[in-house]
């Protein structure tokens, strides 16, 4: 693996990076860690890669590691979102597989464009919408489609978080800084930033396309140039109907991400706080707590599970859960042979297309005084 952006500093790229590395399927090799080429290179001496592949820029990266006999296998990109674009772009064109943090690009335009590339390369690009890759959010998915709930009908799901309650880009706080800044994050904040994981959680669970939504997007702090807070009334295909909301100015939350799904015979509850937990509701019995590791899972959940009943495991094991998958995927390819099963169980460039196309309807719909927007 080469990594492009996550330096000295950076929050998620060092959480790809450790996930990465998590199963030992795979070695980070070189990088172009920083905007600015000498704290790339330090970057790259802070985790020990070769001097040659300590890289001052990602262009020189793709161009030098082309080159080699022992090149990288892929590119993972943890910039911020106005440089998705280029650089997978360019890496696919060098002939990379590319491994991208979300939303996939700065806009639709961008995300139709690299889907096109992506088909016509041929190459494998996975996107990390990591809660996909929680094992109870997997068995989650396996009851819905194996019909225990009977017809989907209502989808709730919500991500209140609380860190931008204050106007902490004026702070010189780097992460926040470039989420609220619309040229580096896009025509969203919260939404785009969040709100995404939560469309991508609902439709994957229960199998659903988001069809149109109806959205109230909302900036609390003054100054702030992105929205911090957003309700959404969605309609999915086949009838059933949800509410989606996101929030970074609900003061005290962490990282609340929570999905409840309700069929006409059943129904299910999880939470990213307390991942290790799915409640299984029924008509017909008392709800059922359903834990990792515990009797009765799926495959998709096992396969997915690394310790014993009770021993936690969290965010970084679901994220390394998407890159052990794409690291399979690519091992096949390169020896010629079937993948094993789950290597396909990574968000792909279509369900980042989905995203874009989800937060560009959301904005739209909040400005337009129609009440339904379609994606």
């Amino acid at each position: 693996m080469g990594m492009v952006g996550g330096g000295r500093g950076a929050f998620i790229g060092a959480v790809h990076r450790m996930a990465a590395q998590l199963d030992g399927t795979i070695e980070l090799v070189c990088g172009a860690l920083s905007s600015d080429p000498e704290r790339a290179r330090a970057s790259g001496r802070d985790w020990f890669l070769a001097e040659d592949r300590c890289y001052g820029s990602y262009r020189e990266m793709l161009e030098r590691e082309s080159e080699r006999d022992d090149r990288m296998d892929f590119a993972a990109i943890v910039t911020p979102n106005h440089l998705h674009y280029e650089v997978a772009s360019a890496a696919l064109e060098r002939g990379f597989h590319v491994m991208c943090d979300k939303p996939m690009t700065l806009d639709v335009g961008e995300a139709e464009r690299l889907v096109d590339q992506v088909e016509r390369s041929g190459l494998l690009f996975g996107l990390t919408h990591n809660y996909t890759g929680y094992p109870l959010v997997k068995e989650a998915r396996r009851r819905v489609r194996a019909g225990d709930l009977g017809t989907i009908r209502k989808v709730v799901v919500e991500y209140p978080q609380g860190w931008l309650a204050t106007a902490l880009e004026t702070t010189g706080q780097k992460q926040a800084e470039w989420r609220t800044d619309p040229a580096r994050a896009g025509a969203a904040g919260a939404m785009g930033d969040i709100g995404t994981h939560a469309a991508n959680l609902a439709e994957y669970v229960t199998g659903l396309e988001i069809e149109s939504v109806c959205a109230d997007l909302t900036t609390f702090v003054e100054g702030r140039r992105l929205d911090d807070d957003g309700n959404v009334l969605v309609r999915f295909a086949g009838g059933a109907r949800g509410v989606l909301y996101a929030s970074q100015v609900s003061v005290d939350d962490e990282n609340a991400l929570a999905l409840r799904v309700y069929g006409e015979r059943g129904g299910l509850e999880w939470r990213q706080e307390e991942p290790n937990t799915l409640i299984v509701k029924s008509t017909e019995r008392p709800r059922q707590v359903v834990r990792t590791a515990s009797h009765g899972l799926g495959e998709e959940a096992a396969r997915n599970t690394r310790l014993p009943a009770g021993h936690p495991e969290g965010f970084l094991e679901a994220f390394a859960n998407l890159y052990r998958a794409f690291a399979q995927a690519i091992d096949a390819r390169l020896r010629g042979v079937e993948p094993p099963p789950g290597a396909d169980d990574v968000p792909g460039v279509h369900d980042g297309l989905r995203g874009m196309r989800f937060i560009e309807a959301v904005v739209k719909s909040s400005q337009s005084d129609q009440k339904w927007t379609i994606l």
